[in-house]
C-alpha cells in the first residue's frame, strides 16, 4: 500500500477502530435517551388520557411507579451521556464512559418502550400509536456500537 493512503501509523488501526466504536457510543446513548424521553412522554399523555372503572389510569397506582421507574432510568441514561460527551469534548479518556452511557441509556430505553406498551395495552403495539415504533427502535440501541453484554 502506498504510504500516502496510510491513515495514522501502521499497527494503530485496532486501537483506532475501537476509538471510533467510543466515541459512536455516546451517540448511540443519546438516540437511547431521546427515545425513552419520547416513549416517557407518550406513557403520561395516555395514562392521562385513557379511563377505566371511571378514572384515569394514570391514577393507578401501579401505573405511577411504572412511569415512575421510567423516568429514573431515562434521566440515569441522561446524565451517564452528558458526562461521557463532556469527557470526550475535554480531551479525557471517556472509554469507560461512554461504555456505561451506552448500556444504561439503551437499556432504559428498552424498558422505557416496553412499559410505555404494557401502559397502552393492545394499542401499544399498532401502528396508530408511536409506542410501538419505539420498542423497535429502542431493541436496536441495545445491539448498535456493541452489545449490551459487550459493554458489561
Amino acid at each position: 500500500m502506498p504510504q500516502e493512503n496510510i491513515l495514522g501509523k501502521i499497527g494503530d488501526g485496532f486501537r483506532l477502530a475501537l476509538k471510533i466504536l467510543d466515541f459512536g457510543r455516546i451517540s448511540i446513548a443519546a438516540q437511547c435517551v431521546g427515545l425513552g424521553q419520547a416513549s416517557l412522554e407518550a406513557a403520561v399523555k395516555y395514562a392521562n388520557e385513557r379511563e377505566q372503572f371511571g378514572q384515569k389510569i394514570g391514577r393507578f397506582q401501579g401505573i405511577q411507579w411504572k412511569i415512575t421507574d421510567m423516568a429514573c432510568a431515562v434521566e440515569s441514561g441522561r446524565l451517564l451521556t452528558y458526562k461521557a460527551a463532556y469527557m470526550c469534548d475535554k480531551g479525557l479518556d471517556y472509554g469507560l464512559a461512554s461504555s456505561m452511557a451506552k448500556l444504561v441509556a439503551s437499556e432504559a430505553a428498552m424498558q422505557a418502550a416496553h412499559d410505555a406498551c404494557q401502559i397502552h395495552g393492545g394499542y401499544g403495539l399498532m401502528k396508530a400509536y408511536p409506542v410501538e415504533r419505539y420498542f423497535r427502535d429502542a431493541k436496536m440501541g441495545e445491539i448498535y456500537e456493541g452489545t449490551s453484554e459487550i459493554q458489561r
